[in-house]
């Protein structure tokens, strides 16, 4: 098991949500690139990171604290929020991002996955963020009406080799994992998944 600690990004500040609620942000460092360097310090390889504001609008705001991380930091970098085209993963390889999660995009466009992972083959991942069962987008606050496990099933279908799931219902409370929707998920596809949340 590989362990990712996480830096989501609104405001170009580090934060928490509670369950995905916008309402209940709050800061939690000061600084998101001295908080990546004490996690590699700590001994991680990789970290997760979400730009919130590209989550919700698209406008990737915090394209420049990635690529600050990524500079600097020492860590392989899995980056979600935001990227809904070709030009957006293009942007985040330049700036050293490892594995590029497409999120809303991958229910509003499967072509647009199934040639992302043509281009960057593993590199790709898809989140699957899920509210009893149902995949949420536009960060979270919008009901897609797609089963989760059917959807993981499609995205396997394109070519995709990891998910990151995330169970909204528990993210940002400080309660663990969602082990009875991660046990669902793998034995609904094979593809490796990265609890989130």
């Amino acid at each position: 098991m590989i362990i990712e600690p996480a830096i989501d990004l609104k405001n170009q500040q580090c934060v928490r949500l509670k369950k995905g609620d916008f309402d209940t942000v709050h800061q939690v460092a000061a600084d998101p690139v001295a908080t990546a360097r004490a996690f590699a310090q700590a001994g991680a390889a990789w970290i997760h990171m979400v730009d919130l504001d590209g989550a919700r609008s698209g406008q990737r705001v915090n394209a420049p604290i990635v690529a600050d991380v990524a500079r600097s930091a020492g860590l392989r970098i899995e980056l979600g929020g935001g990227l809904r085209t070709m030009a957006d993963l293009e942007a985040a390889d330049r700036s050293g991002v490892e594995r590029m999660c497409i999120g809303s995009a991958a229910v509003s466009d499967p072509d647009f996955v199934r040639q992302a992972v043509e281009v960057y083959g593993p590199r790709i991942a898809v989140g699957i963020d899920a509210l009893d069962g149902t995949v949420r987008v536009s960060g979270w606050e919008k009901d897609s009406g797609l089963d989760c496990l059917e959807f993981a099933k499609q995205m396997e279908q394109l070519g995709v080799e990891t998910l990151i799931f995330t169970d909204i219902s528990t993210d940002g409370m400080l309660s663990g994992p969602s082990l009875d929707w991660l046990s669902r998920l793998q034995r609904a596809v094979s593809c490796r998944i990265v609890a989130s949340g």
